[in-house]
C-alpha cells in the first residue's frame, strides 16, 4: 500500500479538530458514584457532574478530604427528608470550607431519593451538609421555592433507598437547639468515591 501525500493527509486532517472537538461535545459526562457506608447500611449515590457540576466537586471534596466520615444524620423529618453532612455525634458542627454558588436552576428536581445541598435563609450558603428526599419536595424546587431560589439538587440515590428509610423511620427527639435528631444516632461510617 502506497503512503499518503502530505498534500492528501493534509486536506484529510484539516477538519480532524473540528470533529475531535464535537465528538468530545457529544459525548455524556461520566458521573460520579459516592458510596455512604452508615450503621444501618450503605446508600450509594449516583451525582449529576453536568447538571450541578460545583456542587459535584464541593461535595466530592468533602468526600476525598474524609470530611463525612464519622458524622451523623442529625435531622430527620419522617414523609420529609434525612439530612446529614455536619455533625458530630455530640451534636458539635465541624468545620466547613467556603459556601459554594447555589445551583437550584439546574432542572433537578427535589423528588424522592434525590439528594440536595442544604444551606440557610443565604441562598448561598451551602457547605457540606446535604439532605435526601424521602418525598416529592418539589416545593424546594427552584421555580416553587417560596424564596425564588431553592434547595440544590445534585444526584440519586442508586442502592440503599431501604437504609434511608430505616433512618426517616427513626424515633427523634430535642437536643439542645436541634430538633428532630434520632435517639440512636446513625453514623457516617465512611464516604467513599467509586469512580
Amino acid at each position: 500500500m502506497k503512503p499518503l501525500s502530505p498534500a492528501l493527509i493534509r486536506i484529510l486532517t484539516r477538519g480532524l479538530p473540528t470533529l475531535i472537538a464535537l465528538s468530545a461535545w457529544a459525548a455524556p459526562a461520566l458521573s460520579d458514584t459516592v458510596r455512604l457506608s452508615t450503621s444501618l447500611g450503605d446508600i450509594v449515590l449516583d451525582l449529576d457532574r453536568d447538571k450541578a457540576p460545583k456542587t459535584v466537586e464541593n461535595f466530592i471534596g468533602y468526600v476525598k478530604a474524609k470530611h463525612y466520615d464519622g458524622l451523623i444524620f442529625h435531622r430527620v423529618i419522617d414523609g420529609f427528608m434525612v439530612q446529614g453532612g455536619g455533625m458530630k455525634p455530640d451534636m458539635s458542627e465541624k468545620p466547613t470550607r467556603a459556601p459554594i454558588p447555589l445551583e437550584s436552576r439546574n432542572g433537578l428536581s427535589n423528588v424522592r431519593g434525590s439528594i440536595a445541598m442544604a444551606r440557610t435563609a443565604v441562598p448561598n450558603s451551602a457547605t457540606s451538609q446535604f439532605f435526601i428526599n424521602i418525598a416529592d419536595n418539589v416545593r424546594l424546587d427552584q421555580p416553587n421555592a417560596r424564596d425564588g431560589e431553592g434547595y440544590a439538587v445534585f444526584g440519586r440515590v442508586v442502592e440503599g433507598m431501604d437504609v434511608v428509610d430505616k433512618i426517616r423511620a427513626l424515633p427523634t427527639e430535642a437536643r439542645g437547639m436541634h430538633q428532630n435528631v434520632p435517639v440512636t444516632p446513625v453514623l457516617i461510617l465512611k464516604a467513599t468515591l467509586e469512580k
